[in-house]
């Protein structure tokens, strides 16, 4: 009824290998979307901030599913919540870090670097809340 759960002895790094591989073609699809507007409103020196962007999302994204994986093997409740917590904050202080280190680093315009971050961290939201609630 909520979608086919692996059995208890299933090893969490393959769902982990799944959500990389959803994640990596959701950033794949948003970047084939995003290419003509990026390059018509931003130039094609965008372009590479683009690339730039969904990478720091695509990092943070897969950051923030270790935790996830982690906690499929613990059986209690509170402690699989405090996991999940632990995702959030570890893939938002990823996606920080990462975004002020493109920034600084001079090599990318920052209003598309940063557009791009937002726009996949938004949409590797759904695809962790996915992983997270109904596994791969």
């Amino acid at each position: 009824m909520t979608g086919a759960r692996p059995p208890a002895g299933a090893a969490p790094w393959r769902e982990y290998l799944r959500f990389l591989f959803w994640t990596a073609a959701a950033v794949s699809v948003i970047g084939l979307v995003g290419y003509l507007p990026t390059r018509r409103l931003a130039g094609e020196g965008a372009l590479p901030a683009m690339l730039a962007g969904c990478a720091v999302a695509l990092l943070a994204a897969a950051a923030g599913g270790v935790p996830i994986a982690l906690a499929r093997r613990l059986a209690a409740p509170a402690a699989r919540t405090n996991a999940l917590l632990g995702a959030m904050a570890v893939r938002f202080g990823v996606a920080v870090v990462l975004a002020v280190a493109a920034v600084l680093s001079g090599l990318f315009p920052n209003a598309p670097l940063l557009l791009w971050v937002a726009v996949g961290y938004v949409v590797l939201l759904v695809v962790e809340t996915w992983y997270a609630v109904k596994g791969f």
